[in-house]
This record gives C-alpha cells, sequence and structure tokens, in this order.
C-alpha cells in the first residue's frame, strides 16, 4: 500500500512516542508500506516541525528527521495542480502528491479537511485506522 501522510501525523509522533502517529513512523522505518512525498510537502514538513520544536529537540533533529523522511519516502514530480481543492492550499499539495503517486490512501488527524479527496479514490485515514485496517493483514 502507498499513502501519502498528513503534516499533523507528523506533529503528533514528534510530540508524543506513544500514540499511533509514532508507531505509523516507526513501521516506516521498517518499510512496512510505501509513502509518497513531494519537495514542496517536504518543505512544509520542514517548516511545521521547526515550528513545533519541544524539550531538548533542536533543529538539526529536524534536520535529520527529514533526511530520514527524504530517504524513506518516494518522491513524486508533480505536473498537475488540483488548486483550489480543499479549503486549505497545503492540504490540495497533500492531495497532488496522493494522485500523482497513484496512492492508495491519506494518513492525517484531520479527517474532515479531506473529505473532498474520496472523491478521487482515495481513503482517507486516521493513523489508527491505517495501522488495524491496513497494516495487520
Amino acid at each position: 500500500m502507498r499513502v501519502v501522510i498528513d503534516t499533523s501525523v507528523l506533529v503528533a509522533a514528534w510530540r508524543s512516542r506513544n500514540g499511533a502517529s509514532f508507531e505509523l513512523l516507526r513501521r516506516l522505518r521498517d518499510d512496512d508500506f510505501e509513502f509518497a512525498v513531494s519537495v514542496p510537502l517536504i518543505l512544509e514538513y520542514e517548516a511545521v516541525l521547526l515550528r513545533h520544536l519541544a524539550g531538548s529537540l533542536t533543529a538539526d533533529d529536524v534536520g535529520a528527521f527529514v533526511d530520514f523522511l527524504c530517504a524513506r519516502g518516494r518522491c513524486q514530480t508533480i505536473f498537475y495542480l488540483w488548486r483550489p481543492f480543499l479549503k486549505d492550499p497545503n492540504d490540495d499539495m497533500v492531495v497532488e502528491v496522493a494522485v500523482a503517486a497513484s496512492c492508495d490512501a491519506i494518513v492525517t488527524h484531520n479527517i474532515r479537511d479531506f473529505e473532498r479527496a474520496a472523491e478521487l479514490g482515495l481513503a482517507i485515514l486516521t493513523p489508527r485506522e491505517f495501522l488495524t485496517s491496513t497494516l495487520s493483514r
């Protein structure tokens, strides 16, 4: 299965090692599924994570994490922009990657923000739903 991971999942994983978001990223390390990214999406990941630095985490930690995402992700070139499609243009960026990379799903904590993406044949799943319904098979 190939997915796009919304920034909300990365922020949740960044804040806590106890939840489904962190487990999803651990599974990414283990190559349990494929995930697609684009250059604009990687830049958003980095910018948002830098805004959410907490505790002893540093900008270097963010850089190392983004490098990990780049190494594990399939970088997709976007040839067609689906804008405006959703209310938030940053969410449109996630949809564009999902469509261009022929993804099966978008994994997000903001299900309502992505409801319209289902019109394009994409499943919209929380990290918990993705882990229990997809990776447990």
